[in-house]
């Protein structure tokens, strides 16, 4: 099927209150404008420069989401145009986002990453870390940023049940937070094989790549 058609599927599984981001990385140009032009907006990349670049040379009106590892020595490249920010995990990159946005007189969102998965190789803050962050005095001197939610990426196996449970996790921790912060309204969680079972969960915005553009080429 094409991109235009996968796309068309996708919206017509995913309730109203759900937000798709269309994860176009490594990617080319030429897909990414097929799902512009079948009205897709929401587009996330898990490299900055690569991100900057498409920024650059795409329409306007797209929010652009970084959903991968930041290093905060890269910041600076996205703080002009990224609309989301997904994996905040240290209240160190906070401060420099925080930084880089004040520069260019922005407030930029963003998602903290609460470590759901068992696996080392995934990023993210303990639930505990991250009420403490938002009840440090620190945390409220940062005036060019907005915590909107979280964002969680479960342990990658057929294990299900153990994918529901990492999700069910994150929705609890957002609850809890909630109550420390009222204002915050996103869960990020899903992915192109669990995206149903997350939003059934509590997902609001999910991540959806390989079922919309295809599998992707590392090579």
């Amino acid at each position: 099927m094409s991109i235009t058609e996968n796309l068309r599927q996708i919206k017509l599984t995913l309730p109203k209150e759900v937000t798709l981001v269309a994860v176009s990385k490594t990617k080319p140009i030429s897909d990414l404008m097929e799902a512009y032009n079948a009205g897709q907006r929401i587009f996330g990349e898990n490299k900055i420069q690569e991100m900057a670049e498409k920024h650059e040379q795409m329409p306007k009106d797209i929010q652009w989401h970084m959903i991968g590892h930041v290093q905060r020595n890269k910041v600076k490249y996205m703080a002009e145009f990224v609309s989301l920010i997904h994996g905040v995990e240290s209240f160190k990159l906070l401060k420099e986002i925080n930084k880089q946005a004040k520069k260019h007189q922005r407030v930029i969102n963003c998602l903290l990453q609460i470590k759901i998965a068992e696996e080392d190789s995934k990023f993210g803050m303990s639930a505990s870390d991250a009420s403490i962050l938002l009840q440090s005095d620190e945390f409220s001197d940062l005036t060019h940023i907005k915590i909107k939610g979280v964002m969680g990426m479960a342990t990658f196996t057929d294990n299900m049940t153990q994918v529901e449970n990492e999700f069910k996790f994150l929705k609890h921790t957002f609850t809890e937070l909630k109550t420390i912060q009222p204002e915050i309204n996103i869960i990020s969680m899903g992915m192109s094989g669990d995206y149903k079972l997350a939003i059934d969960c509590g997902s609001t915005m999910v991540r959806v790549g390989s079922s919309i553009f295809g599998y992707r080429n590392y090579n």
